[in-house]
C-alpha cells in the first residue's frame, strides 16, 4: 500500500488541494480531498492522471534520426518508408525487445502509462513466420512487462503493396499474413497479454492500400468487439491511388463501406473534405493524431477545428517514435493548427485553457480508442498517475490548468517527476527505474545494427 498527498490534484470533479490517495491492489481505494499529508505519506506538488499513447510503432525508435538526408530528388514519406524497410528487415526478437523496452521507458518518462502498439514487425527477417506465429508480439508484450507500460497490443494485417490487392514486395516480407496465418497470430497475441494487468487486445488492418474489402470484414471479426485501428488518409498519394481504385477518397470509403462505430480508430486521417470530417466525428470513431511524426513526415495537418466543432474525439499517438514525449504531442497538434489557421489557442473554447482541451481530450479519446479502462484520480480506478515538478521553472506558482499550460507548452517531459502504474512507482526524479539497464542493452543492439 502507498499514500500519495498532492498539493494540487486533476481530479474528474475537477482541480482539488490536499487530495489524499490511498494506492492499493492496483487501484485507488481512497481519495479525499482538503487532507494534509500524514507522516509516511509521498508528497507530490501536482497530480494527474497517467495518458495513452494511441499509437506507436516500437521497433522505429531505433532508426530515429537516420532518415534527415536528404536524397537526390524531393524527400517524401514514400522515401523515408524505404529507410524504414531496410532498417525492419534487419532486427532479431532479442533486437526488437531491447529497442521496445527502450521507447516504453521514455513514453513512462513523459507521462504516457498506456501505449497502443500498432505491431506489423511479424515474421523473420527472410519473411518465413516463426515457430511461435506471435513471437514478436510476445518480445513486445515482455517490454511493456518489464518497464511497467500498459499494453494494447494491436496485430497488424498486412496482405499487399497496394489498393486491389497488388502482389507485397520484397521490403514487406516480415509484415505480411496470409488471413488464417493472421488468425493464428491474434490467438497467439491474445495468449501473450493474458498476465498483463489491464492490457487489452484489437486488430489493425494497416490500411486500404494493405487489405482488401473482404480481408477488412475477416480482420474486424477477429477483434471479438475490441478495437479496430487503420491508417487512413496520411498522404496525398494514398487518397488519390484510392480514389483510382474505388472511386471514393479513403475515410468517405471507412464511412460507406466499414460501419465506423465507437470501436474504431483511424490513425491520421489528415486529408479530409469538410464532409468526410463531420461524418467521420458523427461516427463515434477516434481520430488518431501523431502530429511529431506528421510534421516529421510531412503529411500536412489534420482539419482539427472543423473536427473537435463537430464533436469530434482525438487522441495522441508517437507513432514513429522519432521524439517520445506526451507533452510534445499535445504541444505540436496546437501549433501545427496555429500555423494553418494563423490563429493562437485554436483548440480551446473561449475563455478556456489550451493545455486542459488538450489534456482532456488526449486522455478520453486515447482510452475509448484503446478499449481500455480509463486512468483517473477516483476511488475504484486504475492507480496510473504522473507527478509534475511543482518547483520545475514553468509550473512555479501556476494553479489548476495553468499547469496544464505549463506542463504542455513550456516544459515538457522535463517536468514530470514520477509516475506510478498499477500503483507501481515507476519512474522517480524524472528517471525510469530500469533506465540504466534498459539504455545499455539498447546501445549493445544499435552497435550491430548500425554496423550491419
Amino acid at each position: 500500500m502507498t499514500v500519495l498527498h498532492a498539493a494540487q490534484a486533476l481530479t474528474p470533479a475537477g482541480w482539488q488541494a490536499d487530495l489524499r490517495l490511498t494506492l492499493e491492489a492496483g487501484r485507488f481505494s481512497s481519495v479525499e480531498a482538503g487532507r494534509p499529508p500524514e507522516p509516511g505519506d509521498t508528497s507530490v506538488a501536482v497530480l494527474v492522471p497517467g495518458l495513452p499513447n494511441l499509437h506507436s510503432h516500437a521497433f522505429q525508435r531505433g532508426m530515429a534520426g537516420l532518415a534527415e538526408r536528404r536524397g537526390p530528388a524531393s524527400d517524401t514519406f514514400w522515401t523515408w518508408r524505404e529507410t524504414m524497410y531496410r532498417f525492419a528487415l534487419r532486427m532479431t526478437p532479442d533486437e526488437a525487445e531491447a529497442v521496445a523496452a527502450q521507447a516504453y521507458v521514455e513514453m513512462l518518462e513523459s507521462g504516457f502509462t498506456r501505449v497502443g502498439e500498432f505491431h506489423y514487425l511479424h515474421h523473420s527477417p527472410d519473411g518465413r513466420p516463426y515457430g511461435h506465429v506471435a513471437e514478436m508480439a510476445e518480445r513486445i508484450a515482455a517490454a511493456a512487462a518489464l518497464t511497467g507500460l500498459r499494453l494494447s497490443l494491436l496485430p497488424v494485417l498486412y496482405r499487399w503493396s497496394n489498393f486491389g490487392g497488388a502482389a507485397p514486395n520484397e521490403g514487406q516480407r516480415r509484415f505480411v499474413s496470409d488471413l488464417d496465418l493472421f488468425a493464428r497470430l491474434v490467438e497467439e497475441s491474445r495468449a501473450a497479454v493474458t498476465d498483463l494487468p489491464g492490457a487489452t487486445l484489437g486488430v489493425a488492418p494497416h490500411s486500404l492500400r494493405a487489405v482488401t474489402p473482404d480481408d477488412l470484414s475477416a480482420a474486424v471479426a477477429l477483434a471479438e468487439g475490441g478495437p479496430v485501428h487503420i491508417h487512413a488518409a496520411e498522404q496525398v498519394r494514398e487518397v488519390e491511388e484510392c480514389e483510382a481504385w474505388s472511386g471514393a477518397r479513403p475515410v468517405q470509403w471507412l464511412l460507406d463501406e466499414a460501419g465506423l462505430d465507437p470501436r474504431w480508430c483511424l490513425i491520421h486521417a489528415t486529408h479530409m473534405t469538410p464532409d468526410e470530417t463531420v461524418r467521420f466525428a458523427a461516427s463515434g470513431a477516434v481520430a488518431g493524431l501523431c502530429p511529431v511524426t506528421e510534421a516529421s513526415l510531412g503529411d500536412g495537418i489534420f482539419p482539427a477545428p472543423g473536427f473537435v466543432a463537430a464533436g469530434g474525439r482525438y487522441g495522441v499517438g508517437t507513432d514513429s517514435n522519432v521524439l517520445v514525449g506526451a507533452a510534445d504531442e499535445l504541444r505540436q497538434l496546437e501549433y501545427a493548427q496555429r500555423l494553418g489557421q494563423r490563429q493562437r489557442n485554436v483548440l480551446a473554447a473561449p475563455g478556456a485553457s489550451t493545455g486542459r482541451a488538450l489534456f482532456d481530450a488526449g486522455l478520453a479519446g486515447g482510452t475509448q480508442a484503446l478499449g481500455a479502462e480509463g486512468a483517473k484520480l477516483a476511488v475504484g480506478a486504475p492507480a496510473d498517475c504522473v507527478a509534475l515538478a511543482g518547483a520545475d521553472p514553468a509550473l512555479i506558482e501556476r494553479q489548476g490548468d495553468a499547469l496544464l499550460d505549463g506542463w504542455i507548452f513550456a516544459a515538457g517531459s522535463r517536468a514530470v517527476d514520477a509516475v506510478w502504474v498499477a500503483g507501481r512507482q515507476v519512474v522517480a526524479g524524472g528517471r525510469h527505474v530500469a533506465r540504466e539497464a534498459v539504455a545499455a542493452r539498447y546501445a549493445g543492439v544499435l552497435r550491430r545494427l548500425m554496423a550491419a
